[in-house]
């Protein structure tokens, strides 16, 4: 809920209405935009613990990945964009949505990061198939999709 209302009576009867979050104007959009990452976080009814994309099965309750039948190792952040990019499969996903939702307020946008991440997750998951899951747009994004 984001309003001008500030008294605790206010917050308490937005909170009774089903708000799941309450910030008050005026406000911050690096907080609005905490607080929205927060409560995607929190959402996990909606969202299913394991996806699978052709042989590539990520399971976001455990945080494990694994190819055919292999695991995958990845870092913290190589795990972060992958499960987004699982989360919006078949879905082009662009630099910009990537950086909104896998990196936080401070990343710069004019960095190579997000393709220096991309190329390590190709290898560790597309290494020595014969069919690729991670695919480049040149200059709109990456799908995550098996293309038979």
């Amino acid at each position: 809920m984001l309003t001008a209302r500030a008294t605790i009576d206010d917050r308490l009867t937005g909170f009774d209405a089903a708000a799941d979050d309450y910030l008050t104007k005026p406000f911050s959009f690096r907080e609005l935009s905490a607080r929205i990452r927060a409560l995607l976080r929190r959402d996990v009814q909606l969202r299913p613990d394991v996806f699978e994309i052709d042989d590539l099965t990520v399971d976001s309750a455990s945080h494990r990945v694994s190819r055919g039948s292999h695991n995958v190792h990845l870092t913290a952040k190589e795990y972060a964009l992958l499960e987004y990019l699982a989360r919006r499969a078949g879905q082009l996903v662009s630099r910009a949505d990537i950086a909104a939702h896998v990196w936080d307020d401070s990343f710069d946008p004019f960095s190579n990061t997000i393709e220096v991440y991309i190329n390590r997750l190709r290898k560790k998951i597309d290494g020595n198939h014969s069919l690729k899951l991670l695919h480049t747009r040149r200059g709109e994004g990456y799908i995550l999709e098996s293309r038979h």
